[in-house]
């Protein structure tokens, strides 16, 4: 009898999933903790969902328990385990301790097993959370919420559980989190574990897959504990190649001849080898154009679907329809589609659902595609004949998904540039259409989109793509606005589709030849402007409508701005046109001459008919600059592809023409043209004097608003942005232009409520209590209220899918000099100042960065009721957090402080109790090593290895030969052996890292090791939050993975219990983290017709030592006992030897320290003297200072005749 679907606990049993609990999961695919147990399984269906996945059919939870079956029967070897496997199961497991939701996704190529490896984690943690796959539109994401929520606490408030949570959607995770926190506050649940934790499985074209491989260091150049993502590549390692291997030979004797139809397996096997793919579809190799029977049509569609579309299908049932016009229409679908149908892979998902047809492998569809191609068998051809066949009335809605994608679908492409590092862009045109165009030629396309353009006669995004069709790869701007007008005909309220007739508008005018005639340049400019201004319109619309409602049914799309940018594109190619006529339209269109001045030159009488739009354009301009000014400094797209620093640079491009250059007479509109254009009339302008001012300017900025201050007439706003240009002035290490700003200010206070956010905003930061007050000197709660409420009136619908960015951060000091910017953080963090500001405040992960902690005050506050409070005192004041997931946990907490347009906001907020915090207290008795009782190891040496053996009872001890420390309770006896690094760097476990301390091989023979701390030679300072960039490498037979520190001092990693092979600490390369280490000099010596030393240095590391040892007594040299230096010296620095003996040679001239040592990293240094009587030899190591310039000595010695 089956058993009752249960679902784990936290207690590490399980709960009975009621079918009423179960069934209510709209848009959950729920795995159960005992999942198929006590069912029984037909053989010949279990051996048939076996052969379907081994052929290529997506695997089912069948899968996974029949394979598990089989090992526990001793039938069959373990599912296949993907490199990524364990690193993946490592990052789960790491996120059981919080925050309340987190992420870890996994990239991955098509056909490569990500799926597979995504559904083999859950599978085997299944017993360990509550596993389970988001199976429904992501658009309702409240509901999804509720549902996650409801896993969670299935069962009773005791039973409940962290769930795993598997979804392809990436766009959708940010606002998940936040939904199910915020669930979880509503329905007052009391956590004391992670709610759930989301496995984001993203199929990646192999373009972003390499460059996600290539940057991995830069992307993830500071971790806090763990990963972000894992990559899976198109390309097996010697493991799992071996793995693969010998599951081919167990699968040759279960299925016998059968497997080599295996073609999901067998190309992974095969490596992805295109020779493989080759001949599996050689029986295609002779197919002829002409009189092509069904099957081969509908091989030809399923080949091309799936080589187009990942994922893509079509339902047994319709081949078979399509099949019947054959005489043979009575057999079954694999006997019909004969030879073809080792090719084709049916399956079944669920036991509700309908069959569907695939191909085996995407390889195979592509492949195919390919030699239908060159028999004839066109792209264009079986489109159409697709179209014809298949959507001829009813077009189900995935059908109409899959040829939408086909169509439609652009990819991103990605591509590394020496120069300017990672480029990206988005395709002209889907995968398809794109290589008909290449492969046939423009006119077949044309084709295939008309006709796809008719069918569908609802859809708008058909003729859409037509258009654009026409005008970028045609530039038939005739036919590009008769499409795009029938794109907005079937969907009038879109601005998305209506931008398209702006697109071919302002194309049209881009290409316009040089002799176009004024009037001719002003009427299609004015289609464009009219174009854009209607999308404005509608996206004003789609906006009010997404505010209205209760906000739950679908996720918020952010304002279209493309109206918007478009309306400033036009303007900036007409300023161009214009004045490449007559330099004078230059003062026409900025407004200082009238449009008579023009009439003249040009003799185009027919340009007074634009004279409104030429008089409009420059206030307009001016306008809609304001408004990018504006959304850009305040907020940023959740949408990481967006390019604002594009559409910043532009808008600032076409504004900076309309401004000119022409200056008022009038001393007060002198002032507002030159703040116009530094660009900083505003006040988001004046706060980006960081990205785009120099010091000068900004001086000159403060000056001219203090200058617009003095008028009698002058509007509260000038004095607020004469206080911020002061701000500016500070965080650029320039003082204030006077010390009146501050006082002019306070004197406007207490602001109306109805005044802007900005205001609010500043008033926040002049009352905000400095570091150490503990009193509230103003009513700080109703100046947040204030804020609130104002950003709720101008700005929430604008910002609405928006991420509002900080502007100020508190940091330690008095009055103003505490504020500070955040692009002073941002350049700290990129360690470039001229890099676009595109840090990702939302994660956190800036907060983690020593140097920017430097420059923050942390603030003390409290947790309660999934609410975080600043304590002042007895005074708490709320306060928004920046990730709702860190407030999981009542408490205590420590968090940063930010200000954006919207309010105070908490920045990485974080528990009292966390290690950084801990481990501050441990380096004061760390350093006293009088507690570790020395012990002297016995060596053995052995074909030149060396190996320590040491015995203590208990106490806690430090071997004299390593400085290796260990803690027992009993009497222990263990060994050890230094290894090497070298063999283990190349792993991808390694990739991020280098050695911090020598590599270990410690087996314990007797008693038990509470404690263990390895030796490290890295140089910590006070600093303990660099314990989260410390990791162990623990090697054993199953390979290597790298752990936790439990805490770090000034010298060592300690380990909790730890199991013993090979260990070794690690250290995170991170770009701008400049490492010190400590190192030690040794010198050998030679004495032939002269004297020859050989001056090492390199970390303290014994098995390098002992490496060199092992080379120089082989040469004949020998070694000379000296000092190494006492100060760490800097990894990667170049180090200059040099003696105080003239005729000496020394090479070469400069040795940069690397940890990685080969056998001719030595300075050699040779002095002739044929009496062999050389004195005394002074030495001196300097290192090159960050620039080249200059040098500082690290190291001295002298070398007498004892010594000789």
């Amino acid at each position: 009898m089956a058993n009752r679907p249960a679902l784990s606990t936290a207690e590490g049993g399980e709960a009975d999933a009621r079918s009423k609990i179960s069934d209510s999961f709209s848009f959950l695919d729920v795995l159960h903790a005992n999942q198929f147990e006590g069912e029984f399984v037909e053989p010949q269906h279990a051996e048939q969902v076996e052969e379907n996945f081994y052929r290529g059919a997506p695997p089912n939870w069948l899968n996974f328990y029949i394979s598990e079956q089989a090992v526990s029967d001793g039938n069959a070897t373990p599912f296949i385990k993907r490199d990524g496997y364990e690193t993946l199961k490592e990052q789960i497991h790491l996120r059981r301790k919080g925050p309340g939701t987190s992420t870890i996704k996994l990239f991955h190529q098509q056909g490569c097993g990500g799926t597979t490896l995504a559904m083999q984690v859950l599978w085997d943690l299944r017993k360990t959370f509550r596993c389970a796959v988001l199976t429904g539109s992501t658009l309702d994401i409240t509901k999804v919420a509720q549902d996650v929520v409801s896993l969670f606490t299935a069962g009773s408030h005791g039973h409940q559980k962290t769930v795993l949570l598997l979804l392809n959607d990436e766009f959708i995770l940010d606002i998940l989190q936040d939904r199910i926190m915020d669930e979880i506050a509503e329905q007052d649940i009391e956590i004391d574990l992670p709610v759930v934790i989301l496995l984001n499985c993203v199929r990646s074209s192999d373009g972003i897959i390499h460059q996600k491989a290539r940057s991995y260091e830069l992307k993830q150049k500071f971790k806090r504990k763990m990963r972000k993502s894992i990559i899976l590549k198109k390309s097996l390692s010697d493991r799992e190649q071996a793995d693969f291997d010998m599951k081919k030979e167990e699968l040759g004797r279960r299925f016998g001849d059968r497997c080599k139809q295996f073609h999901g397996f067998n190309i992974l096997q095969s490596n992805f080898s295109q020779a493989y793919i080759r001949n599996a579809c050689a029986t295609l190799e002779h197919i002829k154009r002409t009189n092509k029977p069904l099957k081969m049509q509908l091989a030809a569609f399923l080949c091309l679907l799936n080589a187009y579309v990942p994922g893509s299908y079509l339902l047994e049932s319709q081949c078979l329809d399509f099949l019947r016009r054959d005489k043979f229409g009575h057999l079954s679908l694999e006997d019909q589609m004969q030879p073809f149908s080792h090719l084709i892979v049916t399956f079944q998902q669920g036991e509700r659902s309908e069959k569907k047809v695939c191909m085996a492998h995407n390889m195979i569809a592509q492949c195919c595609t390919e030699q239908l191609a060159n028999a004839g068998v066109t792209r264009s051809d079986t489109t159409r004949h697709f179209l014809n066949s298949f959507c001829r009335s009813y077009v189900p809605p995935y059908l109409l998904g899959f040829i939408k994608d086909m169509l439609n679908k652009r990819e991103i492409t990605v591509i590394e540039d020496p120069t300017h590092g990672i480029k990206e862009w988005k395709e002209k045109f889907s995968r398809l259409i794109q290589d008909i165009t290449k492969r046939e030629d423009e006119g077949n396309s044309l084709s295939v989109l008309i006709m796809a353009s008719n069918k569908f006669y609802e859809v708008s995004l058909f003729p859409q793509t037509l258009a654009r069709f026409y005008y970028i790869q045609l530039e038939d701007y005739y036919n590009a606005e008769i499409w795009a007008k029938e794109a907005k005909r079937r969907a009038p309220w879109s601005s998305f589709v209506a931008d398209t007739l702006g697109q071919v508008h302002k194309s049209h005018l881009k290409k316009m030849p040089v002799y176009t005639r004024p009037s001719e340049i002003l009427q299609l400019a004015q289609k464009a402007i009219e174009a854009f201004e209607d999308e404005e319109k509608l996206a004003k619309n789609e906006h009010a409508k997404g505010k209205q409602g209760d906000g739950n049914v679908k996720v918020l799309r952010a304002l279209n701005t493309r109206g918007l940018f478009g309306y400033l594109e036009v303007c900036s190619l007409l300023y161009d046109h214009l004045i490449r006529h007559d330099e004078l339209w230059k003062q026409v269109l900025t407004r200082t001459v009238s449009l008579d001045s023009v009439l003249k030159s040009t003799g185009d009488r027919n340009i007074v008919r634009f004279k409104e739009l030429i008089n409009s354009l420059r206030d307009l301009v001016e306008k809609r600059f304001e408004f990018f000014d504006t959304f850009l400094t305040y907020s940023y797209s959740v949408v990481k592809r967006d390019d604002s620093s594009y559409m910043s640079r532009k808008t600032i491009e076409c504004y900076k023409k309309y401004v000119g250059d022409a200056e008022p007479n009038d001393q007060l509109q002198k002032a507002f043209h030159k703040l116009k254009q530094k660009l900083a009339v505003t006040s988001p302008g004046v706060l980006s004097c960081l990205e785009r001012c120099t010091r000068s300017d900004t001086k000159d900025i403060a000056v001219w608003w203090r200058e617009i201050c003095q008028h009698k007439h002058s509007a509260t706003h000038a004095l607020l942005n004469y206080v911020l240009a002061n701000i500016m002035l500070i965080n650029m290490k320039e003082p204030p232009s006077s010390a009146d700003y501050q006082s002019s200010f306070r004197e406007k206070m207490p602001l109306a409520p109805e005044m802007q956010p900005k205001f609010h905003m500043l008033a926040l930061l002049l009352c905000w209590p400095t570091d150490g007050e503990h009193e509230l000197a103003s009513d700080l709660p109703h100046l947040i209220q204030n804020i609130l409420h104002s950003y709720e009136q101008e700005y929430k619908s604008l910002f609405q899918s928006r991420y509002l960015r900080p502007i100020f951060f508190l940091g330690p000091g008095q009055g103003l000099n505490r504020l500070v910017h955040r692009r002073n953080l941002e350049i700290l963090w990129t360690q470039d100042a001229l890099e676009d500001a595109k840090t990702n405040w939302r994660n956190d992960d800036i907060f983690t960065d020593p140097t920017v902690q430097g420059k923050l005050l942390r603030i003390e506050g409290i947790v309660q009721d999934y609410r975080l409070y600043a304590t002042f005192g007895d005074t708490e004041i709320e306060l928004d957090a920046n990730r709702k997931d860190s407030l999981w946990k009542k408490g205590h907490v420590f968090f940063y402080l930010g200000f954006t347009i919207g309010g105070p906001v908490a920045y990485n907020v974080h528990r009292a109790e966390e290690p950084s915090e801990r481990l501050l207290k441990t380096f004061d008795n760390e350093t006293d090593s009088s507690q570790w009782t020395k012990l002297k190891p016995e060596v053995e040496i052995m074909e030149e290895v060396h190996t320590y053996s040491l015995q203590s009872e208990s106490g806690k001890y430090e071997c004299s030969e390593s400085a290796l420390r260990w803690v027992c309770k009993e009497t222990v006896s263990f060994r050890y052996q230094f290894s090497s690094w070298e063999r283990f760097m190349r792993k991808p476990v390694c990739m991020d890292y280098i050695p911090a301390g020598p590599l270990m091989d410690i087996k314990v023979t007797d008693g038990k090791l509470e404690e263990v701390r390895l030796p490290h030679w890295i140089c910590t300072g006070e600093n303990a939050a660099m314990s989260d960039i410390f990791r162990v490498l623990h090697v054993d037979s199953s390979g290597g993975y790298l752990e936790q520190v439990s805490e770090m001092t000034s010298s060592h990693v300690k380990l909790n219990k730890p199991e013993f092979f090979l260990r070794g600490a690690m250290i995170l390369k991170k770009l701008g983290l400049y490492l010190k280490v400590f190192a030690d000099v040794l010198i050998y010596m030679q004495i032939t017709s002269g004297l020859t030393l050989h001056v090492y240095l390199v970390p303290h590391d014994p098995l390098i030592q002992q490496e060199v040892e092992k080379k120089e007594k082989s040469d004949g040299f020998r070694k000379i006992q000296k000092t190494s230096p006492v100060d760490p010296v800097q990894l990667e620095s170049y180090f200059y030897l040099s003696t105080d003996w003239d005729t000496a040679q020394i090479c070469p001239e400069k040795q940069q320290f690397m940890l990685e040592w080969n056998d001719t990293n030595f300075f050699e240094v040779v002095i002739g003297n044929e009496k062999s009587d050389f004195g005394n030899v002074k030495l001196k190591l300097e290192v090159e200072r960050r620039g080249g310039k200059e040098k500082d000595t690290v190291w001295t010695c002298a070398i007498g005749t004892d010594d000789y």
